[in-house]
């Protein structure tokens, strides 16, 4: 068995290159191609995969994350569960911040990560058990970031909407 660094998520060892940009075993890292599977060819409006993009970065983030990676998962983390963005105006708003600002801070990940992991939306039965358990998991990812909440409010309102 292997533990992931990121979410701590115990898996069969399948000797799987660790994923150099993330925080992550390989292991876990071919649970999220398999969560992208199923969320990019979905003719979904609210194109819940950026969701999906910003957990995985945020509960994966370590010192070998890019500091823009982690901090505009956790904006996108915010601007969904604070502010009600669908997954496509995230997007969007990610696009209109890298216009405005190139230089992050390197953000402190949480001591503990969220329960939840990408593990969790595999294993929903079914399509809308795994779209709400994407929702649940991001907002876990979210509220394990809790001691970068206002940063992130204060940084995003900076950024966004000035």
């Amino acid at each position: 068995m292997i533990r992931c660094p990121g979410c701590l998520l115990r898996l069969p060892d399948r000797h799987f290159d660790p994923d150099d940009g993330f925080n992550a075993s390989g292991e876990c890292r071919q649970l999220y191609y398999e969560i992208t599977y199923y969320t990019l060819p979905k003719n979904d409006p609210s194109f819940i995969h950026q969701y999906v993009v910003d957990a995985y970065a945020a509960q994966h983030s370590g010192v070998s994350t890019r500091t823009i990676t982690t901090v505009f998962a956790l904006i996108g983390r915010y601007l969904a569960k604070e502010k009600g963005y669908t997954g496509k105006q995230v997007q969007q708003a990610h696009m209109k911040i890298a216009r405005v600002r190139k230089d992050w801070p390197r953000l402190e990940p949480p001591a503990q990560p969220a329960k939840l992991t990408v593990m969790d939306v595999l294993l929903a039965e079914t399509d809308e058990k795994k779209d709400k358990m994407i929702r649940m998991w991001s907002a876990s990812v979210w509220a394990s970031w809790e001691h970068q909440h206002a940063w992130i409010r204060d940084t995003t309102s900076r950024v966004l909407y000035e």
